[in-house]
């Protein structure tokens, strides 16, 4: 199993820039991807970007151009560069990881509210 602890989020306003970060412990070593999922109270919780092992990244139509994700495998942390935020942005932030079997662990969430 992985820890996740997520950190970072806030109260911005819109264009504004934010970072969250996911810093992981535990069975890292089992570990394929990570990335981060964002979720609307009320709402399903949707993919927002992706990063493997070997660097290769994906994101969410909605966030392309304006976020990027990183991460340091020194620090067992991923980034998630937040540009050019806007209202809808807003959302409970999570953090995951997956392993070689598909399965998944998450942290507990970090809360971006953008608004003017």
């Amino acid at each position: 199993q992985v820890q996740l602890v997520e950190s970072g989020g806030g109260l911005v306003q819109p264009g504004e820039s934010l970072r969250l970060s996911c810093a992981a412990s535990g069975r890292i070593y089992s570990t394929v991807a990570m990335g981060w999922y964002r979720q609307v109270p009320g709402k399903q919780r949707d993919k927002v970007a992706a990063i493997t092992t070997d660097g290769t990244t994906n994101y969410a139509d909605s966030v392309k151009g304006r976020f990027a994700i990183s991460r340091d495998n020194a620090k067992n942390t991923v980034y998630l560069q937040m540009n050019s935020l806007k209202p809808e942005d807003t959302a409970v932030y999570y953090c995951y990881a997956e392993s070689s079997l598909g399965n998944r662990d998450w942290g507990l969430g970090t809360l971006v509210t953008v608004s003017s």
